[in-house]
């Protein structure tokens, strides 16, 4: 229980590929910039699928060329396809992620192609990607239930992850796209990969939709998990999932866990200040609520300031 927690911040990709509204390349710059500051050992920056899909990322190469990159950060980016991963090699990324799921359905809704069909296409991706030297993280969509099909079996979603690892892939990381899970969902999942691999290795992408995410990341953490992806403010959503909201918020991950002595290594305040940041271009208050908490609380040795800047 003591280990570090390594927490991937997903908010500049997943957190604002479901917003209708374009943010500007500066905006998402001195985002990301303050994410850097906040010292994440992994910032997922973009995505490059067609902007025709995901028009919010259509500005995936100029963000990256624009950031500024800390030493110790790893700069990630989805990619789809043998040109998507062309792309990112451009860019300078660190890492890609490859991305399927555990339900036929929501595959083929959301790239086109059944579970098998879609790991198949990563094969030339991710053995590209490692000649390039990069890490390659498989994710794997609805491993708790899927919009259209409902409860998905654990042992389904183990044998998604057995496919991507045979095809080169490095790191799995589940996750709960329509946030329904529960802490006792937690055991199901690791105990039906216990034969894939190990609770340590794998990353846990959680949706706070029902509010709990922070349950479901804690029960994890009991069972030996000690990687998540966390959003900047709860922001997120997924546009091919219907009543999907936002990931869990990553400054509530880390206010739990630096609370219980867990060092993530990230700074409070700092993640804070970059919730602001964005909160502000979108011109709305986020989910969190610690970022909405306002006042300043003691929680251990930390000290959580004022709310966001923007209001309801």
């Amino acid at each position: 229980m003591r280990s570090p927690i390594r927490i991937t911040e997903v908010g500049p990709r997943d957190g604002l590929q479901n917003e209708s509204g374009i943010v500007g390349v500066e905006a998402k710059v001195a985002f990301i910039d303050r994410l850097s500051e906040a010292g994440f050992p992994e910032i997922e920056v973009t995505s490059f699928v067609s902007p025709k899909w995901v028009p919010q990322l259509a500005d995936a190469s100029e963000v990256l060329g624009r950031i500024r990159r800390r030493p110790g950060t790893i700069y990630s980016a989805l990619v789809p396809n043998e040109r998507g991963l062309e792309r990112a090699l451009e860019a300078r990324v660190d890492k890609v992620a490859v991305f399927t799921a555990a339900s036929e359905s929501f595959a083929r809704k959301n790239i086109n192609a059944g579970v098998a069909e879609s790991i198949e296409r990563f094969r030339p991706v991710a053995a590209a990607a490692r000649a390039a030297g990069l890490p390659v993280r498989g994710y794997v969509s609805c491993a708790v239930a899927c919009p259209f099909e409902g409860p998905i079996a654990p042992s389904r979603v183990a044998e998604v992850s057995h496919m991507l690892l045979d095809v080169g892939v490095d790191e799995i990381d589940l996750g709960d796209t329509i946030g329904v899970a529960v802490p006792g969902d937690m055991d199901k999942l690791l105990a039906a990969h216990s034969t894939v691999t190990s609770p340590e290795r794998l990353t846990l992408h959680l949706h706070d939709t029902r509010g709990t995410a922070l349950a479901c990341a804690w029960r994890a953490i009991e069972l030996g998990v000690r990687s998540f992806d966390a959003s900047c403010g709860g922001l997120g959503g997924c546009p091919y999932a219907p009543g999907a909201t936002g990931n869990g918020a990553t400054e509530e991950l880390v206010y739990a866990c630096e609370g219980s002595g867990l060092s993530t290594g990230i700074d409070l305040q700092t993640l804070l200040d970059a919730g602001r940041i964005i909160s502000a271009a979108l011109g709305r208050a986020l989910p969190s609520r610690l970022l909405k908490a306002g006042t300043l609380v003691p929680c251990g040795k930390l000290t959580v300031p004022t709310g966001a800047v923007a209001k309801e």
